[in-house]
């Protein structure tokens, strides 16, 4: 049985990729952060306390509608918009296994154009009209398969529910692989920020479109219809059951907590809203599901933003909100011991709500769940095997033609007056919507430390209250050009790399800048799978501010301390970034007017990839970067006609681009520099030597 009293929590677990049965190189731990990387932490801890200070319950029905509509308007926009017409569903059957009281039907359908949706039906041998739940998976290794998922499929199907169970988007059999097991996060789901269209969103729609399928089936009630999951598909049940009114029921298992109680963890891509803490908590998406049933479950023993006291937070928050739809009876909190899970016990919990709320029967007690025999993971695959067919759409191709159709929309001017507008507009756009906006801050206050044991001076300064960040500047010949260098990797990198070694050899003043939560400032256990900051890109992402606009942010506040030190700036400022924060170079240039010059080294060329992305940033992706702006090339293409130098350059999956791959990438940037008749000052070359670069930049 469940208990429901206030519990203190014994301790704060290591934070976990949004489930505990998944495999260990998958698992993330919120590791006690040393002072770097504390300090950022605590920064984004401060910015999202600040956003939602205000927050108390609404007081009236009317404040709550008012509330509601807020809400809804905002997450809908954060997820990029739905389909204005839904595509056919073409539901297709793989066959079907015959059980003791029941039948599982294996079953695909389209969700989008050229997307399918592989699916189990759980049908109860019983005449009329049937309740039905919707089963989410959350992150077990088999999705829908694994026994875990099966276990409540079988029994809500033996309690007389019609049951669907379905594969998320890139877990399951919708991985980009055959295999059961593969993961659906990090630079996976990555590829869907620069369209708009975060993974989150994905799920909400996608399990509208089962609801869909639901109301296509004769055994189906329309009025009667349920979602539950657990762990990630916990949080989908959340968000569908508070965004689509058509279910009467939902129960998140091990997955609520609050927004603010995720700075400081890991949760996978898929539970990112960005921005969210701009507009909401998560109470807001709780209110969302009133008067309907809610029940949240949670585990004394799951990591702490699941915790039962983060839980409570939300619900204190939620709870008036049903009082006032006069239905304070449907929500519910129902807290286990146990770890993270979706337990007998917590499937009997369910049961009894599901009873209450989809029959009309008993008062949400628990309900005894009948015996269960799982099936073998394989008999339940639409595709068995490698039998799935070779141009399925996997969820990086799917990222790459929605990243196509926006490139491909984007028009340049016909002449130069048409493209200072156009440059206007974007450049806002770059900043107001893609780097999450650049905040009023006091004035710079430097201080100049003694030398490092590399020399030169040591500038210190707070880009922002909280942070203090540290440029090592080395002089160069007077009225020479400032060089800032930049690497994700790290100060020291940028300042002692070959880059810097040659500006220094031209005589160039060199500034070597640590930019926030990098090298020496980076979070110790910040990598998980191919993402290098997945935990404070992660962070930025739901205060509504991006790694790469608060980069970007450092280097200008780089160029006010130096200023203000130096009494002037250089008449040359040269910005130049190696590898990912080759695009923080350009961010820089097409948004600062001090910004001479610019250069990227080796960087990514272009958001569009059909691979997960390999060798680059989580911080560097710009949710709705390609639909606000553009690609790389449109984002160069605003410092026209500064001179800038695109020193080679990487494909989504990490590989070197040819020559004239690299041209055909910047194309777009190639024109607009013709446009303005300064065609010498872009400069396009497949060649990286640091000679190559800085004489491409005098």
């Amino acid at each position: 049985m469940p208990r429901t009293t206030s519990l203190v929590f014994p301790a704060l677990l290591a934070a976990a990729v949004c489930g505990v049965l998944i495999p260990s190189s998958w698992w993330a731990h919120a590791a006690d952060p040393q002072p770097g990387g504390k300090e950022y932490l605590d920064f984004v801890k401060k910015q999202a306390a600040g956003l939602r200070a205000g927050d108390s319950p609404p007081a009236t029905l009317a404040e709550w509608k008012q509330r509601n509509e807020e809400i809804r308007k905002n997450l809908l926009a954060a997820w990029g918009g739905f389909p204005a017409e839904p595509c056919p569903l073409d539901p297709r059957g793989h066959g079907e296994l015959k059980r003791d009281g029941y039948r599982v039907e294996k079953i695909t359908f389209q969700t989008r154009p050229g997307v399918r949706m592989t699916a189990n039906a759980y049908v109860p041998d019983r005449k009329g009209k049937l309740p039905a739940i919707l089963m989410v998976h959350g992150h077990w290794r088999g999705a829908k398969q694994d026994p875990v998922v099966q276990s409540r499929c079988i029994g809500a199907v033996k309690l007389g529910y019609f049951v669907l169970c379905v594969d998320a988007f890139g877990a399951g059999e919708r991985g980009i692989g055959t295999k059961l097991g593969e993961y659906h996060g990090e630079m996976t789901a990555a590829t869907l920020f620069p369209v708009g269209l975060p993974l989150s969103g994905l799920q909400v729609y996608e399990n509208m479109r089962a609801v869909d399928y639901l109301l296509t089936r004769p055994e189906v009630d329309r009025d009667r219809l349920g979602i539950t999951g657990a762990s990630g598909g916990g949080n989908q049940t959340m968000y569908a059951g508070a965004w689509d009114e058509r279910f009467k029921a939902a129960v998140p298992v091990c997955s609520v907590g609050n927004y603010q109680s995720y700075l400081g963890g890991a949760c996978c891509m898929c539970e990112v809203v960005p921005g969210a803490l701009r507009f909401t908590e998560e109470a807001g998406v709780l209110g969302l599901v009133a008067p309907r049933g809610l029940m949240v479950v949670s585990a004394t023993r799951d990591a702490f933003q699941f915790s039962v006291g983060e839980a409570k937070k939300s619900l204190a928050l939620a709870d008036p909100v049903f009082k006032l739809s006069g239905k304070p009876g449907n929500v519910r909190h129902a807290v286990f011991e146990s770890a993270h899970d979706y337990s007998k016990a917590m499937r009997e919990e369910m049961y009894g709500w599901m009873a209450l709320h989809l029959k009309g029967e008993g008062d949400g007690s628990p309900v005894r769940e009948p015996e269960i025999k799982t099936e073998d993971p394989e008999d339940l695959r639409c595709y068995p095997g490698d039998t799935r067919p070779k141009d399925w759409v996997t969820l990086p191709r799917f990222a790459a033609a929605e990243a196509k159709k926006l490139v491909d929309a984007k028009t340049l001017p016909a002449n130069a007056g048409e493209w200072a507008k156009e440059a206007e507009k974007c450049r806002a756009d770059l900043i107001g919507k893609a780097l999450g906006g650049f905040p009023k801050v006091p004035p710079t206050d430097p201080k100049v430390l003694p030398p490092g044991h590399g020399g030169g001076r040591r500038i210190q300064f707070q880009p922002e209250p909280g942070l203090n960040l540290v440029a090592v500047v080395e002089p160069g010949t007077a009225g020479a050009p400032l060089a800032v260098v930049l690497s994700c990797e790290g100060g020291a990198k940028a300042s002692t790399g070959a880059t810097a070694a040659e500006a220094r050899k031209a005589g160039w003043t060199v500034a070597g800048l640590e930019l926030r939560a990098t090298g020496g400032l980076a979070l110790p256990g910040d990598t998980i799978g191919r993402a290098l900051d997945h935990n404070t890109a992660e962070w930025g992402l739901w205060i509504g501010r991006p790694l790469i606009g608060q980069w970007t942010f450092d280097v200008r506040r780089l160029l006010n301390a130096i200023e203000k030190v130096d009494g002037k700036l250089p008449a040359e400022v040269v910005v130049i970034g190696e590898g990912p924060a080759g695009l923080v170079a350009l961010c820089a240039a097409a948004t600062d007017a001090r910004v001479t010059k610019a250069a990227a080294v080796g960087t990514l060329a272009s958001y569009v990839t059909d691979e997960p992305y390999v060798g680059q940033r989580l911080g560097v992706m710009a949710p709705g970067i390609l639909r606000d702006v553009g690609d790389v090339a449109h984002v160069a293409a605003l410092a026209a006609p500064k001179r800038v130098v695109i020193a080679g350059g990487v494909a989504g999956n990490g590989k070197p681009l040819t020559a004239g791959q690299l041209q055909n990438a910047y194309r777009p940037a190639s024109k607009v520099w013709e446009l303005l008749q300064a065609q010498k000052e872009l400069v396009v070359t497949e060649k990286t030597d640091a000679e190559g670069v800085i004489g491409a930049l005098k």
